[in-house]
Protein backbone atom coordinates (compact mmCIF):
# COMPACT_ATOMS: atom_id res chain seq x y z
CA UNK A 1 0.00 0.00 0.00
CA UNK A 2 1.66 3.23 -1.14
CA UNK A 3 0.01 6.39 0.04
CA UNK A 4 1.11 9.76 1.29
CA UNK A 5 -0.65 12.61 2.96
CA UNK A 6 -0.22 16.33 2.84
CA UNK A 7 -2.08 19.19 4.35
CA UNK A 8 -1.91 22.93 4.49
CA UNK A 9 -3.60 25.59 6.51
CA UNK A 10 -3.55 29.32 6.95
CA UNK A 11 -4.93 31.69 9.53
CA UNK A 12 -5.53 35.41 9.82
CA UNK A 13 -6.25 37.46 12.91
CA UNK A 14 -7.16 41.05 13.71
CA UNK A 15 -3.60 41.91 14.60
CA UNK A 16 -2.65 41.98 10.88
CA UNK A 17 -0.64 38.84 11.08
CA UNK A 18 -1.06 35.72 9.09
CA UNK A 19 0.61 32.39 8.91
CA UNK A 20 0.49 29.26 6.86
CA UNK A 21 1.99 25.82 7.11
CA UNK A 22 2.40 22.82 4.92
CA UNK A 23 3.30 19.35 6.04
CA UNK A 24 3.41 15.85 4.72
CA UNK A 25 4.16 12.48 6.18
CA UNK A 26 5.48 9.23 4.91
CA UNK A 27 2.57 7.15 6.15
CA UNK A 28 3.21 4.75 3.31
CA UNK A 29 6.66 3.79 4.62
CA UNK A 30 5.27 1.94 7.61
CA UNK A 31 2.52 0.28 5.59
CA UNK A 32 5.00 -0.81 2.91
CA UNK A 33 7.53 -2.22 5.38
CA UNK A 34 4.81 -4.04 7.31
CA UNK A 35 3.46 -5.65 4.15
CA UNK A 36 7.02 -6.74 3.24
CA UNK A 37 7.37 -8.45 6.63
CA UNK A 38 4.07 -10.25 6.16
CA UNK A 39 5.00 -11.39 2.64
CA UNK A 40 8.43 -12.81 3.55
CA UNK A 41 7.67 -16.43 4.27
CA UNK A 42 10.77 -17.77 2.51
CA UNK A 43 13.79 -19.16 4.33
CA UNK A 44 16.37 -16.39 4.77
CA UNK A 45 20.11 -16.85 5.22
CA UNK A 46 21.09 -15.63 8.69
CA UNK A 47 23.94 -13.61 7.15
CA UNK A 48 21.31 -11.47 5.42
CA UNK A 49 19.80 -10.60 8.81
CA UNK A 50 23.04 -8.99 9.97
CA UNK A 51 23.67 -5.28 9.91
CA UNK A 52 26.66 -4.02 7.94
CA UNK A 53 28.95 -3.49 10.91
CA UNK A 54 28.29 -7.03 12.18
CA UNK A 55 29.96 -8.44 9.06
CA UNK A 56 33.19 -6.52 9.74
CA UNK A 57 36.07 -8.67 10.97
CA UNK A 58 37.21 -5.85 13.23
CA UNK A 59 33.78 -5.74 14.89
CA UNK A 60 33.78 -9.49 15.49
CA UNK A 61 37.28 -9.28 16.99
CA UNK A 62 36.13 -6.38 19.18
CA UNK A 63 33.22 -8.41 20.57
CA UNK A 64 35.62 -11.29 21.33
CA UNK A 65 37.87 -8.80 23.12
CA UNK A 66 34.87 -7.59 25.11
CA UNK A 67 34.14 -11.18 26.21
CA UNK A 68 37.78 -11.75 27.23
CA UNK A 69 37.88 -8.49 29.18
CA UNK A 70 34.59 -9.25 30.93
CA UNK A 71 36.02 -12.55 32.15
CA UNK A 72 39.28 -10.90 33.19
CA UNK A 73 37.45 -8.21 35.12
CA UNK A 74 35.84 -10.87 37.31
CA UNK A 75 39.30 -12.12 38.37
CA UNK A 76 40.59 -8.78 39.64
CA UNK A 77 42.89 -8.70 42.66
CA UNK A 78 41.51 -7.13 45.81
CA UNK A 79 41.86 -3.35 45.80
CA UNK A 80 41.79 -2.99 42.00
CA UNK A 81 38.06 -2.66 41.34
CA UNK A 82 38.67 0.55 39.41
CA UNK A 83 40.91 -1.38 37.01
CA UNK A 84 38.12 -3.90 36.39
CA UNK A 85 35.62 -1.12 35.79
CA UNK A 86 37.99 0.65 33.40
CA UNK A 87 38.64 -2.45 31.28
CA UNK A 88 34.90 -3.13 31.07
CA UNK A 89 34.20 0.40 29.85
CA UNK A 90 37.14 0.58 27.43
CA UNK A 91 36.43 -2.83 25.89
CA UNK A 92 32.75 -1.95 25.47
CA UNK A 93 33.67 1.30 23.75
CA UNK A 94 35.53 -0.49 20.94
CA UNK A 95 32.61 -2.36 19.27
CA UNK A 96 30.18 0.47 19.99
CA UNK A 97 32.32 3.05 18.19
CA UNK A 98 32.95 0.65 15.29
CA UNK A 99 29.20 0.19 14.89
CA UNK A 100 28.56 3.92 15.09
CA UNK A 101 31.32 4.66 12.59
CA UNK A 102 29.93 2.11 10.14
CA UNK A 103 26.59 3.88 10.27
CA UNK A 104 27.96 7.31 9.42
CA UNK A 105 27.21 8.75 5.97
CA UNK A 106 30.66 10.14 5.17
CA UNK A 107 34.07 8.50 5.23
CA UNK A 108 35.50 11.37 7.28
CA UNK A 109 32.84 10.98 9.96
CA UNK A 110 33.29 7.19 10.00
CA UNK A 111 37.08 7.57 10.32
CA UNK A 112 36.58 9.77 13.38
CA UNK A 113 34.65 7.01 15.17
CA UNK A 114 37.13 4.34 14.04
CA UNK A 115 39.86 6.53 15.55
CA UNK A 116 37.98 6.67 18.84
CA UNK A 117 37.57 2.88 18.77
CA UNK A 118 41.32 2.55 18.07
CA UNK A 119 42.10 4.71 21.09
CA UNK A 120 39.85 2.59 23.29
CA UNK A 121 41.54 -0.57 22.01
CA UNK A 122 44.96 0.93 22.84
CA UNK A 123 43.61 1.74 26.31
CA UNK A 124 42.58 -1.92 26.66
CA UNK A 125 46.14 -2.91 25.84
CA UNK A 126 47.48 -0.66 28.59
CA UNK A 127 44.94 -2.00 31.08
CA UNK A 128 45.92 -5.57 30.16
CA UNK A 129 49.53 -4.63 30.96
CA UNK A 130 48.34 -3.32 34.32
CA UNK A 131 46.38 -6.52 34.94
CA UNK A 132 49.53 -8.56 34.30
CA UNK A 133 51.55 -6.30 36.60
CA UNK A 134 49.18 -6.66 39.57
CA UNK A 135 48.58 -10.39 39.05
CA UNK A 136 45.03 -10.24 37.75
CA UNK A 137 43.78 -13.02 35.49
CA UNK A 138 45.81 -15.89 34.09
CA UNK A 139 48.70 -15.27 31.70
CA UNK A 140 47.17 -17.23 28.81
CA UNK A 141 43.94 -15.23 28.91
CA UNK A 142 45.83 -11.94 29.03
CA UNK A 143 47.97 -12.99 26.05
CA UNK A 144 44.86 -13.93 24.01
CA UNK A 145 43.34 -10.54 24.78
CA UNK A 146 46.61 -8.78 23.84
CA UNK A 147 46.69 -10.60 20.50
CA UNK A 148 43.14 -9.42 19.82
CA UNK A 149 44.09 -5.85 20.75
CA UNK A 150 47.00 -5.89 18.31
CA UNK A 151 44.79 -7.24 15.52
CA UNK A 152 42.04 -4.70 16.22
CA UNK A 153 44.46 -1.77 16.33
CA UNK A 154 46.03 -2.85 13.03
CA UNK A 155 42.64 -3.04 11.29
CA UNK A 156 41.36 0.23 12.77
CA UNK A 157 44.57 2.03 11.81
CA UNK A 158 43.88 1.18 8.17
CA UNK A 159 40.21 2.10 8.51
CA UNK A 160 41.06 5.55 9.92
CA UNK A 161 42.92 6.61 6.78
Amino acid sequence: MWSWMWSWSWSWSWSWSWSWSWSWSWAWAWAWSWSRVQQSDTKVDHGADMLGYQRLDVYQCATRLLAHCARLSQDTPKGYAALADQIRRASLSVPLNIAEGAGRPTATDAARFYGIARGSAMECGAILDAFAAVGGGDAASIEEARALVVRIVEMLTKMCR
